[in-house]
């Protein structure tokens, strides 16, 4: 019996290879794929500058940087399961109008918190964070 494909996955935060939560992909048998942005239409926020939650909306969105890893998908549930509260799967557009699945906030894991999305993403809001 053969494996289904491996799941496209976009991953905006602490998944992101080389930041704390990088080994959950890992151990999931996932594998690097690029790097890009989404579309210009998510908003990002720093949830107690422990991690990032990324929106999509209507208005007043902006391009955020992602990686894209090929999961098996069996690992997905996996590595959701080990994401912080708040986080869940759902589909995410990226710039060269691909749709992938990726991590999502839910609305009201970003109410009172700090938006981001000026930063253009989480590397580079960390990077201007300890600046």
């Amino acid at each position: 019996m053969s494996q289904p494909p491996p799941v496209l996955l976009a991953v905006n935060g602490t998944l992101m290879r080389g930041l704390e939560l990088n080994p959950n992909l890992i151990g999931a048998g996932a594998t690097f794929v690029r790097e890009t942005t989404t579309e210009a239409a998510y908003r990002l926020w720093s949830i107690r500058d422990r991690h990032p939650a990324m929106m999509r909306v209507k208005e007043g969105g902006g391009a955020v940087a992602v990686e894209v890893w090929a999961v098996p998908t069996a690992g997905v549930a996996r590595i959701l399961l080990q994401e912080p509260p708040g986080l869940s799967i759902g589909k995410v557009k990226l710039a060269d109008g691909s749709e992938v699945l990726g991590v999502l906030g839910e609305p009201v894991l970003c109410e009172g918190q700090k938006e981001i999305t000026a930063h253009g993403g989480w590397r580079a809001y960390l990077t201007a964070r300890s600046s």
